[in-house]
């Protein structure tokens, strides 16, 4: 079954190569979306695929790459895109 969700990670999370980790995790997981950096300093991820490979995903951004001091990482399910791909957006 599909899932897709939306997840803001908050903490030291930018400058730190979290997004290229994520990419390189959620693409080993079989997972496709986009990771980016916000404005506000946190990380935006939305994230599609199986339902134990999205969770998976999701539970690897509580902690992060070893640099990246995770706060929180609040969820929110939303639409399936269609996406094929896992992309780093800049």
């Amino acid at each position: 079954m599909s899932r897709a969700v939306r997840a803001t990670v908050t903490g030291r999370v930018q400058g730190v190569g979290f997004r290229y980790y994520t990419a390189e995790k959620a693409r080993s997981l079989g997972v496709v979306g986009w990771v980016g950096n916000e404005p506000d300093g946190s990380v935006a991820l939305h994230a599609e695929g199986a339902d134990e490979a999205v969770a998976a995903l999701v539970e690897w951004c509580r902690s992060g790459p070893a640099m990246a001091r995770v706060r929180n990482v609040a969820v929110l399910e939303t639409a399936v895109t269609g996406a094929t791909t896992f992309e780093v957006r800049h």
